[in-house]
């Protein structure tokens, strides 16, 4: 038979356990979009609100990200193998000003 000072033991370290994972599943994460073959990939992803998008240019060519609705931010132009990362707070539609068939969305999951 369990002692009661064990059972409490065990009820807290159960409820720790639980706090800790559900902190663990609620810290932003990174998302990766490479730039290649004149094409964002993936073109359209998910992510949850605070989450970082890293584009990395996988071309030979300068690229950029730019907001495609009001040019609001953007990245400047980027080389090959160079990165650049914005958090994201809301729905983004984006594309690439230098290559303006170039574009991709980002979407906010509930």
């Amino acid at each position: 038979m369990i002692s009661l000072k064990i059972k409490r033991l065990l009820l807290l370290v159960s409820i720790l356990g639980f706090g800790i994972s559900g902190i663990a599943q609620n810290k932003p994460k990174t998302h990766t979009v490479e730039i290649k073959k004149m094409k964002f990939i993936p073109a359209n992803i998910s992510v949850k609100k605070g989450d970082t998008v890293v584009w990395i240019n996988k071309d030979f060519y300068p690229h950029d990200v730019t907001d495609e609705k009001n040019k609001t931010w953007s990245s400047g132009q980027f080389g090959q193998n160079e990165t650049w990362s914005k958090v994201i707070t809301k729905n983004e539609n984006y594309f690439c000003d230098l290559h303006k068939t170039m574009k991709g969305t980002i979407r906010i999951k509930k």
